[in-house]
């Protein structure tokens, strides 16, 4: 049973941090890629970041980049996203998404281009980040 389990949401100051963590469990983690996706009440999905299978690469929405870094520990099955210079318009349910690294020709099909709109095979169940003073 492929399980996503986010944890780290919370309350934090305008230019604070979070750190957000998801556990996965249910299927071989070293062969997907993981992905941060965010949104907010009326509004819709938002990719944040993804990092490739194994150490990368990495890729962010313009909106966080150099803010937020998203990282990956093979040996726990977890992702991060480290939130740094949190701002009010970071204020959402952030989830976490998982799928299965696929190859064309021998080149990997997530890239910068695909990253953001691919049908991601397994979803958490998202954990609240709200940025205010």
């Amino acid at each position: 049973q492929v399980q996503l389990v986010e944890s780290g949401g919370g309350l934090a100051q305008p230019g604070g941090s979070l750190r957000l963590s998801c556990v996965a469990s249910g299927f071989t983690f070293e062969y997907y890629a993981l992905a941060w996706f965010r949104q907010a009440p009326g509004r819709e999905r938002e990719a944040v970041s993804c990092i490739g299978n194994n150490a990368g690469p990495t890729y962010y929405a313009d909106s966080v980049k150099g803010r937020f870094t998203i990282s990956r520990d093979n040996s726990k099955n977890t992702v991060y996203l480290q939130m740094n210079g949190l701002k009010p318009e970071d204020t959402a349910v952030y989830y976490c998404a998982a799928d299965r690294v696929k190859y064309s020709y021998g080149a990997a099909t997530l890239n910068s281009a695909t990253w953001s709109s691919i049908n991601y095979e397994a979803w958490g169940q998202g954990t609240q980040v709200t940025v205010a003073s």
